[in-house]
């Protein structure tokens, strides 16, 4: 496992390394009240939907800290949390779960934070497995491409899509990964680029706009990336550029698969046409950091997300197995087996 948690509980302080800073400085946020957990959420100190999710169920413990048995606040309270980004169905998910239990054991303390830890020790576990599973799915010499971060900085440990990448290496497939910088948060050239030397991964990372070139030239094997909201049909809500990537994948036919825990598929969602993409501030994309690159008066679109349709995926990898066409179906057939 890895030598670094992307959130960790100490006391009664959430710790969260700080992943505005990666990979120049490794620094911790510390949490203590809903504000705190809201803003980190918010300002993506902590990001990747597992490790929200994580980050979330220990905010429903402050907030009911906060609340001090007083149910409208509490559930005030809740609403905020739920309210700091609204693409990752783990946010809510987390934070529906942590107050119901609250609720239901009349707001005991203890009891909350043991539902808490159990969000994270059972997505570390789901981790694991899904990295289990997606290895099979690997060639020994493959070389992957991968969108994003999708490691333990975007989970409670491990990682999805990279947790499948670092599996196979683990298992001495030889492997050689190219990693997208992700414009315009650079999570793949900050993050990825970081989780993948520390794991001693042979890599490299491009522009984005570098991808189909290689995958034109037939030098990627297979593409696996995240999930941040799975529809009940299998689209897929993930980070901006997952889309087109899965188009040109479909048009060489390079494999493309998504990795994701259960918790990610959002059953009541029937396509993804319904999951709410977020904007996010302009200044990210006329910034690099904090100098300057576009003029001031330029208008700005900067959607954090875009939905793949379930015809162009190849497979979604979670801890259940692989799923697969027809994806309505099976995805279906997965609720009835999890009673969701």
């Amino acid at each position: 496992m890895e030598d670094f948690k992307a959130l960790r509980m100490e006391g009664e302080d959430l710790i969260l390394l700080d992943q505005r800073l990666l990979p120049v400085r490794e620094e911790d946020f510390i949490c203590r009240t809903v504000d705190d957990v809201t803003y980190a959420i918010r300002d993506m100190v902590v990001r990747g939907a597992p490790a929200i999710g994580g980050t979330a169920a220990y905010g429903v413990y402050f907030a009911a800290k906060e609340a001090k048995g007083d149910e409208a606040l509490f559930n005030k309270l809740c609403a905020k949390l739920k309210g700091a980004r609204p693409t990752a169905v783990n946010l809510a998910w987390a934070v529906d779960r942590v107050a119901r239990k609250a609720m239901g054991c009349a707001f005991d303390l203890p009891t909350i934070k043991a539902e808490a830890d159990a969000i994270v020790s059972e997505d570390i576990a789901m981790n694991l497995e899904i990295g289990r599973i997606g290895s099979t799915l690997v060639p020994p010499r493959a070389t992957i491409l991968t969108h994003c971060n999708t490691g333990a900085l975007a989970t409670c440990g491990w990682g999805t899509a990279l947790g499948v990448i670092k599996s196979a290496w683990d298992e001495d497939k030889d492997i050689f990964v190219y990693a997208d910088e992700t414009r315009p948060r650079l999570q793949g050239a900050r993050l990825t680029a970081w989780e993948l030397v520390k794991a001693g991964i042979p890599s490299a990372l491009i522009p984005d706009s570098a991808a189909a070139t290689l995958i034109r030239d037939g030098k990627i094997d297979l593409v696996v990336l995240g999930a941040d909201r799975i529809a009940a049909n299998g689209d897929v809500a993930n980070k901006l550029g997952t889309f087109a990537l899965s188009v040109i994948c479909k048009h060489y036919g390079v494999p493309f698969y998504s990795a994701a825990p259960t918790t990610t598929i959002d059953f009541d969602c029937p396509t993804g046409a319904g999951i709410p993409i977020e904007e996010r501030d302009r200044e990210e994309v006329t910034h690099v950091g904090s100098v300057q690159v576009a003029p001031d008066e330029i208008g700005v679109y900067n959607p954090s997300f875009d939905v793949t349709p379930h015809q162009n995926i190849t497979g979604i990898i979670t801890e259940m197995g692989v799923i697969r066409e027809p994806y309505a179906m099976n995805l279906a057939m997965l609720r009835q087996k999890l009673g969701r």
